[in-house]
């Protein structure tokens, strides 16, 4: 009885304290600001929306209304939310696209996503008559509104440009609007799907410094005048690729207060036609480095097979950790704690949704398929609005591959990476949850690992245990931190080609003209170390088969070792291919390229000898005698190497070969090369 009455309060505080983390339709609407990288309310909760987006032009409406028709426009659209909100979507926001059906001068031949129809009288005109009075009529249902400009960014833009010039003036107008300027439940998405800006470099191009730099001018020089007008409205920035890459912004962060940044993401980006691993590496890449400082919000997200022709993204739900989009979008958004999304499928089709499963025999249809996103988003988003209140009644901690992680079986990671897992609780109903975003994760040696959502982090080399804890359950994962382990699953076998890693033989295939190696999401500083060294087993490989190290989009000259069996880097000498200096401080990839075939690796290693031979300590073997409790002690360092749990007696011998030791009630697991955790 006891147990159980600690269960329910441990699932009651849980329930408690997320009833204000997720906004929906229908509840209080408090006025909402950035704290570091979360949206907050009033009482600094966080909240993480959910939605849907309109657009008001003949095109996009079904052509139920025409000729400028505002009030055709009005009672459609309207209708369309009155009839979400009767089908009980638990909506909190929506994107409102104030289009250029509007604003354009009627028979201009220009481009019509652009500057060059704008007609400015015309967009104040109709931004009074409909865009206002359809914020307003969403602010009154208690939806939180986001308003972007007319139309979509040009293929190429430049800092100072004529669309640069055309979205100062239409946010000049918006913000200094009497409605809207200041108004807590109206946010801004600066505009749409920017791709390629020119650079410091004179290129034009997505990525790197160079565009980011110019970026942030950019958007900057817009920011400036919202908030010249005295407008403190949250704003949300887009990256470059179509508002896929974010990878520069924390080096050339938007400034001011109330910004997160808005991106978009559609079946096939970001990896996600590979499978969940690949998509939570490339979003790693390029969303979580702002994600880290700044709250994000999907303003375009759809997903349904193609078959139906109902939705913009074309794949299915899938499952959680597998093959599919939907599963994994939102264990991914969720993980990253501080995303807003919504659904960009046509808000008509939304308005029809009937919450009924098909009857038996019935074919499913796009609003009642599992792998389409209605169906799962209604149901999710009613999840978030009402979490369950089910004690848990079991605990798991699957590994990247939905294996369970065994109790007594250590894991790999690799330092400066993060190693993929899932936290599974089953309820007492018997239903089944990933429940990684909502666990606690504590590590007892942060230097070493630590634990987040959906992740363990290795931060240096060394031995760590990890309690990850929901529902008043606890486990506890063993974790070694090492630089260049040897396991398949702590290499990256994905940088260019369908590359293999076998554990046994440690032979690595790489497919024609493949990359694959090893990725250190965090960067990892070897540049205390003299060598790193690679041994091979065999040395017949294509011409041109070669490594490189990498520090973000610097590269390394290349290391070849064609006939040897053994390469030597002298890592306090690393240039690029152009003599340019490398500290190896911050250290993203080591890559080995070939043209294809099979490379067998023996052995990896970082050393300060000057003949480059491995470091190793001396174990002899002994024989351990049970003690007492009261003769452990935590730290003790024995021939060099750092021993967590040893023997006080001074008559007690502490070499240790590989193997697994009872010293009281301690275990204490010795690895290979005197690396010792328990």
């Amino acid at each position: 009885m006891k147990t159980s009455l600690i269960k329910l309060c441990f699932v009651l505080l849980a329930f408690i304290s997320s009833l204000n983390v997720f906004g929906w339709q229908g509840m209080p609407m408090p006025q909402l600001h950035v704290e570091g990288r979360y949206l907050k309310d009033s009482d600094s909760k966080i909240i993480n929306l959910k939605g849907f987006a309109q657009t008001y032009s003949p095109f996009f409406n079904n052509n139920a209304w025409n000729n400028y028709d505002v009030a055709g426009c009005l009672n459609y659209n309207k209708w369309l939310i009155d009839e979400m909100l009767a089908a009980e979507w638990k909506m909190s926001f929506m994107r409102l696209h104030m289009d250029p059906y509007w604003s354009n001068t009627p028979g201009c031949t220009g481009r019509y996503e652009g500057e060059e129809c704008f007609d400015e009288s015309r967009f104040r005109n109709y931004l009074d008559k409909v865009f206002v009075p359809m914020a307003e009529y969403c602010i009154s249902k208690g939806i939180y509104v986001v308003m972007r400009p007319p139309g979509v960014f040009p293929n190429q833009i430049s800092v100072g440009d004529g669309y640069n010039q055309y979205l100062k003036k239409v946010w000049g107008i918006v913000s200094n609007h009497p409605k809207l300027k200041n108004n807590p439940n109206v946010m801004f998405e600066l505009g749409n799907e920017p791709i390629d800006i020119l650079g410091t470099d004179g290129t034009y191009g997505s990525s790197g410094d160079a565009k980011f730099e110019n970026l942030q001018k950019y958007m900057q020089s817009i920011v400036d005048v919202i908030r010249g007008a005295g407008a403190n409205n949250i704003l949300w920035v887009p990256g470059l690729g179509y508002q896929s890459s974010y990878a520069g912004f924390p080096k050339y962060p938007i400034k001011g207060d109330n910004i997160g940044y808005a991106i978009h993401v559609y079946p096939g980006w970001f990896g996600s036609a590979n499978g969940y691993q690949t998509f939570q590496r490339e979003w790693d890449k390029s969303v979580k480095p702002i994600a880290d400082i700044a709250p994000i919000m999907v303003t375009e997200m759809d997903w349904a097979p193609a078959k139906y022709n109902s939705s913009w993204g074309k794949s299915n739900t899938g499952i959680v950790g597998g093959d599919g989009f939907g599963a994994n979008f939102k264990y991914i958004t969720d993980n990253s704690g501080n995303v807003s999304w919504l659904l960009f499928t046509d808000a008509d089709k939304l308005a029809q949704f009937v919450d009924a499963p098909p009857a038996a025999g019935d074919t499913c249809v796009f609003l009642n398929d599992p792998e389409a996103c209605p169906w799962q988003a209604f149901h999710w988003f009613k999840e978030y609005a009402n979490p369950t209140s089910l004690p848990v009644t079991k605990l798991e901690v699957l590994n990247s591959n939905l294996a369970p992680i065994a109790d007594n079986e250590p894991l790999q990671l690799i330092t400066g990476g993060d190693t993929y897992i899932f936290v599974k609780a089953t309820y007492d109903d018997g239903h089944i949850e990933y429940v990684s975003s909502k666990a606690t994760y504590q590590s007892n040696n942060a230097t070493v690992a630590t634990g987040a959502p959906g992740r363990l982090s290795a931060k240096k080399d060394g031995t760590a245990n990890i309690t990850i804890s929901y529902g008043g359950l606890d486990k506890q994962i063993s974790v070694v931190a090492s630089t260049f382990p040897l396991k398949a699953e702590c290499m990256d076998l994905n940088m260019w080609g369908a590359n293999t890693f076998d554990n046994n033989t440690h032979t690595l295939h790489i497919a024609q003209w493949g990359q694959a190696g090893w990725s250190f999401a965090n960067g990892v500083d070897i540049s205390g170390y003299k060598y790193l060294v690679l041994k091979f087993g065999t040395y017949n490989y294509p011409w041109g088969t070669n490594i490189h190290l990498k520090d973000g989009n610097t590269e390394s000259q290349d290391y070849t070792w064609q006939g040897k069996k053994q390469l030597i880097i002298d890592l306090q000498n690393v240039k690029t291919s152009a003599g340019v200096s490398i500290v190896p401080n911050h250290i993203t990839a080591v890559r080995i390229w070939s043209a294809g075939g099979d490379i067998v690796i023996d052995n990896v290693y970082l050393t300060n000898k000057s003949d480059a031979s491995e470091e190793t300590s001396a174990i002899e073997n002994v024989t351990i005698e049970k003690v007492s409790a009261d003769d452990i002690v935590d730290v003790h360092t024995v021939t060099g190497v750092l021993v967590k749990s040893h023997v006080k007696r001074s008559e007690a011998k502490y070499g240790l070969s590989d193997g697994v030791y009872i010293i009281g009630r301690q275990k204490v697991i010795v690895m290979n090369r005197g690396r010792f955790f328990n």
